[in-house]
């Protein structure tokens, strides 16, 4: 009887961006996403934060509720699970959007959205100067 060298199997980096992040998993439906951002922002931000988050998804959701386009569904799906990822992961903080994300926003709607949240941002850090992370 012959010996075999037995091969085992070992995660694979094949799908990723980066050789340190596996692939993201596989995307969550809409309402148990939903769930688990709120739980996200619950867990992992500050009151302040977490108030302006929670109506942004409120109001994300509800408009995209009776979209019907499936690749709309599922890049907002996506984006959203990636959200919650790095708010669970702590790796929010500080970060910057991307240029190619900006790029395929819709200027009038969207940018009008991250204009307005980016107002809010500052307008509540020049209201707590001290309260800043």
């Amino acid at each position: 009887m012959r010996h075999a060298v037995r091969l085992l199997a070992s995660p694979s980096t094949l799908g990723s961006s980066s050789g340190l992040r596996p692939a993201p998993l596989a995307l969550l439906p809409p309402i148990p996403l939903y769930r688990r951002l709120l739980r996200a922002h619950r867990k992992f931000l500050p009151t302040e934060m977490r108030v302006l988050g929670d109506e942004y998804i409120k109001s994300e959701f509800r408009a995209h509720k009776d979209v019907e386009n499936p690749l709309h569904i599922v890049g907002f799906l996506k984006e959203w699970q990636m959200y919650a990822q790095q708010v669970e992961g702590d790796s929010w903080s500080g970060d910057k959007l991307e240029k190619e994300k900006i790029d395929k926003m819709s200027a009038d709607q969207q940018l009008g959205q991250l204009y307005e949240l980016m107002q809010a941002i500052q307008k509540k850090g020049r209201e707590d100067p001290d309260e800043e992370a």
